[in-house]
């Protein structure tokens, strides 16, 4: 019998997309034992809820599902895993997440979503990395073999806590590579079918490279750059309710030549050029959205009420195949049946010009073997000099969570490209020691 845990269960709607791929999976043993774990009992049970209609209706009820709430319970949750999905968020929208945002509008550096990079995402792996090394630790005693597949953001700087400083086997899990070719077709107005379509995406997590994009086997790449520049062009003239909300990755393209993996809310915050204090008008013209996570969680907050009770309450709740890449990975796993995915490993060579010590996204082949990441060779220079400023506050992040040293906290600020066009090195230590006292309990003590 395959174990699965979910640490983090209380993702509800995340849970029934996982499960619920694995139970409409007909390669996948019906049999399967999974372990919700969580610290918030009443989401735990609602996530148990939802699985349990879906093993009813899908497969026969043979599964079998188990709760776990509490840290004091997360070690039996973990007790002979053989695989581990890891969805946690430390710290949740408050105290953490208000934090994360208003502390640095003080000091006039404004975000959009936080989670990933600049000082919000560096605050987020600090309080996220101790969490993730103690479940780790217990996993050592608990099921040293399990497949640890990682969902939490920081992507990179969480995994790469995990890749270097655990023998625990991880890959980290995103779901931007999957739509990236989607999701660029659609905004320009092309035709996209998976079934014609081809890509080849490199890079890091949320600033991974469309390196490749063909159609019927004929590159398509020059007809998409003659069309993003133009339609660039024509949403920075036009009034807000006309203009496209992926405005920064088409001009990002047009810059530097090449399609990115995330959102351009997302990447408005990756680089200097976006959100600047000298240049305001550059929100509008971009259409950039300020405090957008804040803003999504306060409205998630608001409608679970109504979410939690059409899921709960539904006597005919259904599930289709999502996009995510966990049953995949399972499926390979068990039965020999190789995959590919879009995974997060240590680079050590797969992408040539960037560093080793770097957690890349790179298609990896999946089997019974495990993950293996494939060889990349050299991204185009300008793309990978774009990737290795993301890099510095990855590493320089991780370094600040093992060695517990507050200097390192205020080079990886110093070092990130948004924060440090903004503000001073001053201003930037002044801010760091303001977020290290708000968040108190939520970070262990660091010198």
């Amino acid at each position: 019998m395959v174990r699965i845990a979910f640490v983090g269960a209380g993702s509800t709607v995340f849970v029934k997309n996982i499960v619920g791929d694995l139970f409409v999976d007909p390669r996948v043993p019906a049999d399967l034992s999974i372990a919700l774990y969580d610290i918030d009992g009443v989401r735990l049970e609602e996530s148990r809820l939802v699985v349990d209609a879906l093993n009813g209706r899908y497969n026969d009820g043979r599964a079998t599902v188990s709760t776990h709430h509490g840290t004091e319970r997360r070690r039996e949750a973990l007790a002979g895993a053989d695989v581990v999905i890891n969805t946690i968020q430390v710290g949740g929208y408050r105290p953490a997440t208000v934090a994360d945002f208003e502390i640095p509008k003080k000091y006039g550096l404004r975000q959009t979503i936080g989670d990933t990079l600049g000082i919000g995402g560096i605050f987020r792996g600090l309080r996220t990395i101790p969490v993730v090394m103690e479940i780790a630790a217990e996993l050592e005693e608990a099921a040293p073999r399990a497949l640890f597949l990682n969902y939490t953001n920081p992507m990179a700087i969480v995994t790469g806590a995990l890749l270097h400083h655990t023998p625990i086997q991880t890959v980290g899990l995103c779901h931007s590579v999957q739509g990236c070719s989607k999701s660029l077709l659609e905004t320009l107005g092309m035709e996209y079918d998976e079934n014609r379509v081809r890509d080849y995406i490199a890079g890091i997590n949320h600033m991974g490279w469309l390196l490749e994009i063909t159609q019927d086997g004929k590159d398509i790449y020059p007809e998409i750059r003659e069309r993003a520049k133009e339609k660039v062009a024509e949403w920075r003239k036009a009034k807000k309710e006309d203009k496209s909300g992926n405005i920064i990755r088409l001009a990002l393209m047009d810059y530097f030549g090449y399609y990115m993996t995330e959102s351009s809310e997302h990447n408005a915050e990756y680089s200097p050029y976006w959100i600047k204090k000298q240049y305001p008008h550059l929100i509008e013209e971009f259409n950039i959205p300020l405090d957008e996570y804040p803003r999504r969680c306060v409205n998630q907050i608001a409608k679970w009420a109504d979410q939690s009770k059409e899921l709960l309450e539904n006597p005919c709740l259904t599930h289709e195949q999502s996009h995510e890449y966990g049953s995949v990975i399972m499926d390979a796993i068990m039965t020999n049946k190789p995959a590919q995915i879009g995974g997060n490993v240590l680079n050590y060579g797969l992408i040539s010009n960037l560093p080793d010590e770097a957690v890349v996204e790179v298609p990896c082949l999946v089997d019974s073997n495990g993950i293996q990441g494939t060889q990349v060779g050299t991204l185009p220079e300008q793309l990978a000099a774009l990737n290795r400023t993301n890099i510095n506050v990855h590493l320089l992040t991780i370094e600040a969570a093992v060695t517990r040293k507050k200097e390192h906290i205020y080079h990886a600020a110093m070092l990130d490209p948004h924060t440090s066009a903004e503000l001073t090195l001053d201003e930037i230590r002044d801010m760091c020691d303001e977020m290290i006292e708000a968040h108190g309990d939520m970070m262990p003590d660091f010198e």
